[in-house]
């Protein structure tokens, strides 16, 4: 018999049987660990276990290389900070999505685990859509694929950095990329320390790492592409941006 107790981030729920599921979390010392629950889906028990609840998980199995079965007790949720706002409910389930489609199963991933309770919190905050998209990055470096606002790519300086090369994920200068600035991705200013964080920026932002996200980990790993809730996060503040202009 193999188990274990550990806290964890409901990432993902599949129906299977009549009120079971299978169950999918982001733990703190197991990484992506999945399990099935008894009793998840009925009607008396499905608001407790929705994408983004925290809960306390006992996990056993005969094998260590089987499915098991999770007995798990729920803490937290944080969707209630995202019902009245469409939004945050779309990060909420995006980040949800992106770590059930991009982490390894049963790795360590105790870094991005505390990231991802870092965005959570920021629900109950304004700054909770920079912070989604410093999550997103940090995701990247977690996954081997960083990007590099440090410098000038091209010239080392690191003032007046307003873009990213697609090629190198590396600041490019204002100056130094004026003459390639259609094939450059926007570098909002939140992301170098300072700037604002309106829907434009944001917009500049997700597009920004949803870019990197499709060529370096869904393009590249599974010949995939971004979950469709991904997208319509991306859509809700591009589409606000073209209203105000």
């Amino acid at each position: 018999m193999d188990q274990w107790r550990d806290q964890g981030i409901i990432i993902n729920v599949k129906p299977h049987g009549e009120h079971g599921g299978v169950v999918s979390l982001l733990t703190a010392e197991h990484g992506r660990h999945a399990g099935f629950a008894h009793g998840v889906q009925s009607s008396k028990n499905r608001s407790q276990y929705e994408v983004g609840t925290i809960v306390d998980a006992d996990w056993h199995s005969k094998q260590t290389d089987s499915l098991g079965t999770y007995k798990l007790n729920p803490e937290k949720s944080y969707a209630v900070y995202a019902l009245d706002d469409p939004r945050k409910l779309l990060a909420l389930q995006s980040m949800s999505a992106l770590l059930h489609l991009t982490l390894p199963e049963r790795e360590d991933a105790a870094g991005i685990y505390d990231a991802s309770l870092a965005f959570l919190e920021s629900l109950k905050t304004e700054i909770w859509a920079p912070t989604y998209i410093y999550w997103e990055i940090g995701l990247l470096q977690a996954l081997g694929f960083g990007i590099d606002v440090s410098e000038c790519a091209a010239t080392g300086t690191q003032e007046d950095l307003v873009y990213i090369s697609p090629k190198t994920a590396r600041a490019v200068s204002r100056d130094a990329g004026e003459p390639y600035k259609d094939r450059l991705l926007p570098l909002p200013q939140f992301l170098k320390g300072g700037g604002d964080f309106d829907d434009k920026a944001i917009a500049d932002g997700l597009q920004l790492s949803g870019y990197f996200l499709q060529q370096r980990v869904f393009g590249m790993t599974s010949n995939l592409n971004l979950p469709d809730v991904r997208h319509r996060l991306y859509a809700s503040f591009s589409l606000e941006t073209s209203d105000q202009t």
